[in-house]
């Protein structure tokens, strides 16, 4: 009896070791010493294998990571003996392993991210024309008393009389949705009483113009806003605050609707699923109601497990299983709303597009192909020639040299006898000299595969070379880099709100890729929105250019929801052979 107790017992303390978890935290602070903190979460969430996002600032940190429950606990205790950290709300929650699928990937839960970043979350991809303080945001309202505000303006509107179309508004009272479409769709906080603003915007980013376009909503009003774990609001709240008179009433959820549930286990005044940017997805109350609907034949439905999203923008859609088809191309609410295209499915042939003249060919793409560091056009075009060939039916691939000519390297005693084709750079390093015309130099060293990080210059050159060939030879859908063209194209998409009606493009495709230093320290993760296939090789070594990391951390400089990601077993190559040339249609015929 003794043996079994203690095996039960033991068996037990392993199944507790290996509970996994999520912990959410976030922390507005002066941080003074950068470097010490990236030091820690480097140490902290490595020696104790937890997996996710950490984003930390001069302003503060952000972080979402995932382990066991045991593990996530020590680096709870850890941060709590900094005095950094002292105030700041733990949010842990037990669930199942993710599993190394689609949305674990998605969600960065297969490896850990440590950034440092200019902001915890993005207010305004816009300059604003005043900043919020953090120290001016809404006061913070505990689950308990969000939720006493709200019921108090029940028993108050049941004293009064009803208006003529037999309602009794608190008018006084609107509650402010900080999140985004995807996520309202499947939950919200609900009062007959009290209005809710639902901003319906696809990114945080879009908050800031929606409240300058709002403002009368919101003027001389108790708002009572919201969001998931409440960072978000922390910075909206101080934004409407900062408009002045009547907007002083600003309150927040502290802990956000994570908190809420844990307090009000039933739902309370939360109707549907807590959105969640993690591999769980969402989480419910014990009642489990569904608010959400299919977007194509609007039966009741919350489930974005099948990751359907928009084919313009990228944004999650809610599609039923008896809905969805493989290869089908889904157009969500926005897009529709402001009249791009048309919702995609065998299911509604209202929707199919009609023979015009007896042609019903698609149009291509054009997408313009950018080469990489010391190549050109040409050779670009012949390396390029077998995936030309395979997307012939899906788009027309338009070369064109970069603009910073570079010297001729030879490796030998003697120049190479004979022409040899001009080769060109998109960047270039600070001692970077146009050469003569027939300028040859001897290799100083073996090929440096670091190379790359000393090119930061010439960006603004290359920038405007691009203008000029959209203007000339443009339009284009889209623009395909390969490895130094894969920066240079990422540093577009950085700048993609700046350029247009200079440089309009809908997509991007960045090969072996790697940050730009015009983006290294003014992104931050998942800041840019551009729709983008990311293809590099996933084992390390292969790519003896650019290393594997290096292109993983430039996908993540892109929105999860507009990125994705194929990794391949090669080297510095664009792979063509099944089953990654199926992806690449599959992601180009998006956009078709």
């Amino acid at each position: 009896m003794g043996t079994s107790s203690c095996g039960d017992g033991e068996k037990q303390r392993i199944e507790d070791e290996e509970q996994y978890g999520v912990l959410l935290y976030y922390k507005y602070t002066f941080v003074p010493d950068l470097d010490e903190l990236v030091s820690f979460y480097e140490s902290s969430c490595n020696s104790l294998g937890l997996l996710g996002r950490v984003r930390l600032s001069t302003h503060g940190v952000n972080v979402t990571v995932g382990g066991k429950l045991t593990a996530l606990e020590e680096h709870i205790a850890a941060a709590k003996s900094n005095c950094l950290f002292e105030g700041t709300d733990f949010k842990l929650a037990s669930c199942h392993h993710p599993l190394n699928d689609k949305v674990s990937q998605e969600c960065g839960f297969t490896s850990l991210s440590i950034r440092v970043v200019e902001e915890l979350v993005t207010f305004s991809t816009c300059p604003l024309l005043k900043s919020p303080e953090i120290s001016n945001a809404g006061k913070h309202l505990s689950a308990a008393e969000f939720h006493s505000v709200l019921q108090s303006a029940v028993l108050q509107s049941a004293n009064e009389k009803p208006d003529e179309d037999g309602k009794s508004e608190n008018k006084e009272l609107v509650l402010l949705d900080a999140r985004n479409l995807y996520e309202t769709r499947i939950g919200k906080f609900e009062s007959e009483n009290v209005e809710t603003l639902d901003p319906e915007i696809r990114q945080y980013s879009d908050l800031a113009t929606w409240i300058d376009q709002n403002a009368e909503k919101l003027k001389g009003k108790n708002v009572l806003m919201y969001c998931t774990g409440g960072i978000r609001c922390e910075m909206a709240s101080a934004y409407i605050r900062s408009k002045g008179a009547g907007f002083e009433n600003t309150f927040q959820l502290y802990g956000g609707i994570q908190r809420y549930l844990e307090q009000f286990p039933t739902g309370g005044f939360f109707k549907g699923k807590n959105f969640v940017f993690d591999h769980r997805i969402s989480v419910g109350s014990s009642k489990e109601d569904i608010i959400g609907s299919c977007l194509l034949c609007n039966g009741t439905f919350d489930d974005y497990s099948p990751r359907c999203r928009c084919r313009l923008c990228r944004m999650l859609v809610l599609v039923c299983n008896h809905c969805q088809v493989k290869g089908d191309m889904y157009v969500c609410e926005l897009c529709r709303k402001h009249g791009k295209g048309q919702v995609s499915s065998s299911l509604d042939t209202s929707n199919q597009p009609s023979e015009s003249n007896g042609d019903d060919r698609k149009q291509k793409l054009r997408i313009l192909c950018l080469h990489g560091f010391r190549q050109n056009a040409s050779g670009f075009k012949g390396r390029t020639g077998s995936l030309a060939k395979k997307l012939k039916n899906l788009a027309e691939l338009v070369f064109i040299d970069a603009p910073h000519e570079l010297e001729f390297i030879y490796q030998t005693a003697t120049p190479p006898p004979g022409g040899c084709n001009k080769k060109f750079a998109w960047l270039v390093s600070p001692d970077f000299d146009q050469p003569s015309e027939a300028d040859w130099k001897v290799a100083q060293c073996q090929f440096d595969p670091l190379q790359y990080q000393n090119q930061t210059q010439g960006f603004d050159k290359s920038l405007t070379y691009l203008k000029k060939a959209f203007a000339e030879k443009g339009p284009f859908d889209g623009i395909l880099g390969f490895s130094q063209g894969a920066a240079m194209a990422a540093a577009v998409c950085g700048k993609q709100k700046q350029l247009v009606g200079d440089i309009d493009f809908g997509f991007c495709v960045l090969c072996s890729g790697f940050t730009p230093w015009p983006l290294i320290e003014k992104k931050e993760q998942g800041s840019i929105k551009c729709p983008s296939l990311h293809i590099f090789g996933n084992q390390p070594g292969k790519d003896r250019q650019i290393v594997t990391q290096a292109s993983s951390d430039l996908a993540g400089l892109f929105d999860s929801g507009c990125a994705t990601i194929i990794e391949h077993d090669f080297g510095h190559i664009i792979p063509t052979k099944s089953p990654y040339i199926d992806e690449i249609k599959a992601f180009l015929n998006q956009f078709i």
